[in-house]
């Protein structure tokens, strides 16, 4: 065919055909690329998400201390969900007995503490000093069983945050236990107010000889949340060990319920010396 020759209508359609062929690959192969760009973008915007929760995640987790492992109930406490204290004010555990076989015949105070609770806490004032005296020299020994049911008393739920912080106390530090007791009594805030944070209680465990990084792990996450909750329902649901709780502070001394019929009474503890002695005496 020589430059001068045009090509039959029948050549034409068939160069057309060919063309429309070569479009339609191209265009398949131009749509089958740009899914593979689609799909690759994809992945990597996906890691690159995944990645930056991963960061956030890993960095909050760097920022906070670690939640130590515990169990459903704080160890060392006795049947009744207190900490034991003894001669030296060491606490009562599996592997330490800090009084001796006489013991048997030495008072034994029990009390029912709330730490969000001004009448428990017009109790201890006055009358701690001594009663730590007589566990210090095992001339008693003293059981403080926590319970929570004010965290309506407060802004921020102080009374079970800090039953928790002397469940951590009693169970990663013992010994430091009746310290922190008489801390958070001592510094007991105001009905109606904001508590002290969790920074704040684990301030007074460090002061008590606690300031552990399981303590503080245990304190803010609130370790034994579940277990106060759960224990306090128990102990004003029924009687514990034939006496019944229906407030705090409950205080017993050998298995005697001590009672108040003024402020006067609750507030002095030549009263609480008096009914100890006729309690042993008994």
């Amino acid at each position: 065919m020589t430059p001068n020759d045009k090509p039959t209508r029948s050549e034409q359609r068939e160069a057309a055909r060919d063309k429309a062929r070569e479009l339609r690959k191209e265009s398949a192969k131009k749509e089958k690329r740009n899914r593979l760009l689609l799909q690759v973008s994809v992945v990597l915007v996906t890691l690159g998400i995944i990645g930056g929760i991963g960061a956030v995640v890993l960095l909050d987790a760097a920022n906070r201390a670690d939640a130590p492992i515990v169990g459903e109930t704080p160890d060392n406490l006795t049947d009744l969900g207190g900490l034991k204290i003894g001669v030296g004010l060491q606490a009562f555990t599996l592997s330490n007995t800090p009084t001796p076989d006489a013991a048997e015949q030495t008072p034994k105070i029990e009390i029912y503490v709330d730490y969000q609770c001004p009448i428990c806490q017009a109790f201890d004032v006055p009358n701690s000093s001594q009663i730590r005296s007589w566990a210090d020299v095992g001339a008693a020994t003293v059981e403080i069983r926590p319970i929570s049911f004010l965290d309506r008393a407060s802004l921020n739920a102080y009374s079970s945050r800090a039953a928790n912080a002397a469940f951590c106390v009693a169970n990663f530090e013992p010994d430091s236990f009746y310290d922190l007791h008489e801390l958070l009594m001592a510094n007991q805030p105001e009905e109606g107010t904001q508590g002290h944070d969790d920074d704040q209680l684990f301030a007074f465990a460090e002061e008590a000889g606690a300031g552990t990084e399981e303590v503080k792990g245990c304190i803010q996450a609130k370790s034994f949340g579940d277990y106060i909750e759960q224990h306090t329902q128990a102990v004003l649901s029924s009687p514990q060990n034939g006496v019944s709780v229906t407030g705090t502070p409950t205080i017993l001394v050998n298995d005697r319920q001590y009672t108040w019929a003024t402020g006067d009474d609750l507030v002095s503890a030549e009263r609480f010396a008096q009914f100890v002695q006729l309690a042993t005496a008994e």
